[in-house]
């Protein structure tokens, strides 16, 4: 199967096979496969995405999500830019609507040119995302749906294992 890379790309038909994404999601609640199993099949199809998709081309996910960020975050970035984190609240964030840290623009303020200026001191959510290599993926499956329209590489893992086990 053919990788689809461009983000809008990813978008439009993401849109467009939104109603199956969530049939299969439901499909995937019944399906007779250990959690193990399941992960072991979304690791393998990651892997293989990974390794043919370039975040840096793309930086889709720096452009369309807004983070948590948790104190360790917070001091993390701070240390990294030689500033204090009561700066990095001030300059950088926000409350959303659940009372928890996020940047206070997107695309994210550290994004340039599809690179993360902070990449060595960015949040632990930046750094696990798309989070398809972590475990238990049976119990996230809807926050891959929502991402497949973000991330190339999600869309791309999805899309095989719809095919390998739905069709």
């Amino acid at each position: 199967m053919k990788l689809q890379t461009d983000p809008k790309m990813v978008a439009k038909i993401a849109k467009e096979c939104e109603d199956a994404n969530w049939r299969f999601r439901s499909f995937l609640k019944g399906i007779n496969l250990e959690v193990k199993e399941l992960d072991a099949i979304v690791h393998a199809h990651l892997e293989d995405a990974a390794n043919q998709i370039d975040c840096c081309a793309c930086g889709n996910c720096c452009r369309e999500i807004l983070p948590t960020l948790t104190d360790d975050d917070i001091n993390r970035l701070a240390a990294g830019l030689c500033i204090s984190p009561e700066e990095i609240v001030t300059q950088y964030l926000t409350r959303d609507d659940e009372g928890d840290l996020t940047f206070n623009q997107m695309p994210c303020p550290f994004l340039l040119e599809n690179r993360c200026r902070v990449y060595e001191h960015r949040p632990e959510t930046c750094r696990s995302y798309p989070h398809l290599q972590k475990n238990e993926f049976a119990f996230r499956v809807a926050q891959a749906v929502n991402n497949c329209s973000i991330c190339p590489i999600v869309f791309n893992v999805f899309a095989r294992l719809k095919t390998q086990l739905w069709h």
